[in-house]
């Protein structure tokens, strides 16, 4: 055989080798280049980290964890890499075939996993049970779910407060077939209500959640919590917006509750302390002089009478 052709060949493959593994390191650059490029838009992958307290504990638990699986992703893979390219037949590698097991390894990555899921697990059992404090709440709202509205009914200071939420007009309209409205023209289309609910920020909100009819389920994404409203029962569930996250939030029903669950809002105006009370001040106000008009109709009805 040919010495000299063998070497050529030999040579061939090691430059093809090279051009290969100089491609791959052009890739990555080329990758790393569009993720520079692309790191303002972080946000839209990641999860929010939404406007209340809870909101805020989930997303730091959710990065906290995503951290560990990338350190995992890394040292696996990492490892994996290097044993493939300094350890490959080509080099002269040789299997060993006298090994059958190692109690030493066995022991190690049994021991490793459980004291990575102890680590998640103690944060997340913390946040766990934040949720379900509503211990110390300052402001109490019975929340009701029909199809397809949202009645809130407030309690304690706020108490005689109350309303039913539905679907605007304007996307009402909207929605129906041969409208010949545009549903790009409509502000919030499907997503905007006749009457939001109001709530300050600051404080801890604490929400009761039933049904008059079917499985709802109140979801508003920017506060990191959803909780089911199932007839029959009283579901609990409490939110606190931070200062200087004043603003309207908007959210769906996420339980699939009937033909027209597509049309069932959620829009939440979160005020200052002092805005909130001047509003539940101008509702009570409302709702005494609608009190003093009705009760003057009946005078006059028995009069009449």
């Amino acid at each position: 055989m040919n010495v000299n052709r063998l070497t050529a060949i030999d040579d061939s493959a090691g430059r093809s080798r090279g051009r290969t593994f100089r491609r791959a390191l052009a890739a990555c650059g080329g990758l790393l280049a569009a993720g520079s490029a692309g790191a303002g838009s972080w946000t839209t992958i990641n999860m929010p980290r939404g406007v209340t307290a809870l909101s805020r504990d989930i997303y730091a638990l959710h990065m906290e964890v995503l951290w560990i699986c990338v350190a995992i992703a890394v040292a696996v893979f990492g490892t994996m890499i290097v044993a493939m390219i300094r350890f490959r037949h080509s080099r002269g590698a040789v299997p060993d075939t006298t090994m059958l097991h190692s109690t030493k390894a066995e022991i190690i990555w049994t021991i490793i996993p459980v004291v990575i899921l102890v680590v998640m697990a103690v944060p997340a059992t913390k946040s766990l049970l934040k949720i379900e404090d509503t211990r110390g709440s300052g402001l109490t709202i019975r929340v009701t779910g029909y199809q397809w509205k949202w009645q809130y009914q407030y309690q304690g200071d706020a108490a005689g407060i109350g309303f039913f939420s539905t679907l605007s007009a304007s996307s009402n309209f909207a929605r129906q077939l041969h409208s010949g409205i545009d549903p790009k023209t409509v502000p919030n289309y499907l997503l905007s209500v006749d009457h939001p609910l109001v709530i300050p920020s600051g404080v801890k909100v604490r929400l009761l959640l039933t049904s008059a009819d079917v499985i709802h389920a109140w979801w508003v994404p920017d506060f990191g919590m959803k909780r089911s409203a199932i007839p029959g029962f009283i579901n609990e569930m409490w939110i606190k917006v931070l200062p200087g996250k004043e603003g309207v939030y908007r959210g769906q029903c996420a339980a699939l509750c009937g033909r027209d669950h597509g049309f069932m809002p959620i829009v939440v105006d979160v005020k200052t302390q002092a805005d909130f009370k001047e509003w539940v001040a101008q509702q009570k106000a409302a709702l005494k002089q609608a009190s003093v008009g009705r009760a003057g109709g009946a005078l006059t009805a028995q009069a009449l009478n």
